[in-house]
């Protein structure tokens, strides 16, 4: 469903533009990350094209100089040197003859292929009859799936593991086995970035002035959209400082509903982000918001603007992060997945990746353990359709 042109922020329509002219990504593909018609991108463009002062006026209008910034492209990967004998090779000792002989067909170029029998423990002859035998069926079959799985794997920006490839290819149609898929990824050497998996501490309740109870309670489900949303905000260090990122996250399909970005970490960075919410999901009816109890989301403004809505106000415990857990669950996708194997020289350069993995991979996209392996907007549709 496209939202329309009134309901989005000036900050979600600059990124949709810089998306498009900076980094060449199509109309149609545009429109179907984002939700938005093609005429209104085609709007967009013109309109700041036109007069990129003044153009998308309203609440959430950048600062003048938030516009001079240019984006600059980020720092080339090095090359990594190459090692005499190849790398992942002792994976393949516990291998068949087939996937041995199969991986010094394949670099042979690399390394000479006297190298390569030796280190598989394999014979040259053996090897050179292996050339001269017709390929079997299951042969042929595994190579045809593991350019789908590779196809799969650099799609997620190299962010899926075997189960969520898998998933990939059953909504293709393809018929396989997980256990199949990790064989094919291994063979290929295609790992997933871990997460870190050293746990928050969990400090427990302090006693301090409560400014809302813990309604949520730890519930992280929803019944229907628009019933319970989340909310927090992190950071992204860049050259020029550290760039401070507030999301609303619709527990219903874990779609991102709301976000903003700012250079300083005020009460004005989450009442955008909640601001951006509203807008797009519609007037709220009987919507828990829940959030820590940070000074941004205690703030007058901040409640004024929920009190406002008629949304009901529910606050983490001091000291316990599991309280919130599915955003910190969100956050460590983010990093993980994203800005941590990034250098931004510019924060631009920064909030153009975050929007960029928000809503064209997280929202459009990333298969989610908790929705059934769907998309946040896929499950939503599906919900709508049933």
């Amino acid at each position: 469903m496209s939202w329309r042109d009134g309901s989005l922020p000036r900050e979600f329509k600059l990124e949709a533009v810089r998306l498009i002219k900076e980094r060449g990504v199509s109309y149609a593909q545009a429109s179907l990350d984002l939700g938005v018609h093609q005429s209104q991108l085609r709007s967009w463009v013109k309109a700041l094209a036109g007069d990129p002062q003044h153009a998308f006026p309203g609440q959430g209008q950048m600062k003048p100089e938030q516009l001079e910034i240019a984006q600059l492209k980020r720092e080339g990967d090095q090359a990594e040197g190459r090692t005499r004998h190849p790398k992942k090779s002792r994976g393949l000792l516990r291998e068949g003859n087939d996937v041995k002989f199969g991986f010094i067909a394949k670099h042979r170029g690399t390394w000479p292929a006297r190298w390569l029998c030796e280190a598989l423990g394999v014979s040259r002859g053996g090897y050179y009859a292996w050339l001269t035998r017709p390929r079997s069926q299951r042969s042929r079959s595994d190579e045809e799936l593991s350019a789908k799985v590779r196809a799969s794997f650099l799609a997620s920006d190299r962010t899926y593991g075997a189960r969520r490839v898998w998933h990939d290819l059953l909504a293709e149609g393809v018929s396989c086995g997980l256990h199949r898929i990790e064989r094919l990824m291994r063979l290929q050497a295609l790992k997933a970035r871990p997460r870190r998996r050293r746990l928050p501490p969990d400090l427990g309740e302090r006693q301090v002035a409560v400014v809302a109870p813990n309604v949520l309670d730890r519930t992280f489900e929803a019944p229907a959209p628009n019933r319970k949303w989340i909310a927090d905000f992190t950071y992204v260090w860049t050259a020029e400082g550290w760039l401070y990122v507030a999301v609303v996250i619709d527990l219903f399909s874990r779609r991102v509903v709301g976000w903003s970005m700012s250079a300083e970490m005020t009460a004005q960075l989450v009442t955008d982000a909640l601001v951006m919410a509203i807008w797009r999901r519609g007037k709220p009816d009987a919507l828990l918001h829940h959030s820590d109890r940070g000074s941004q989301y205690t703030s007058e403004q901040f409640q004024k603007l929920m009190a406002g809505h008629g949304v009901i106000c529910s606050m983490s415990r001091s000291g316990n992060v599991w309280d919130n857990a599915a955003m910190e669950s969100f956050f460590s996708s983010l990093k993980t997945e994203r800005t941590a194997r990034k250098t931004y020289r510019m924060r631009d350069e920064a909030k153009a990746d975050v929007f960029d993995y928000i809503e064209r991979f997280y929202n459009a996209k990333r298969r989610h353990s908790t929705i059934g392996y769907k998309s946040p907007m896929e499950f939503e549709m599906q919900a709508r359709l049933a």
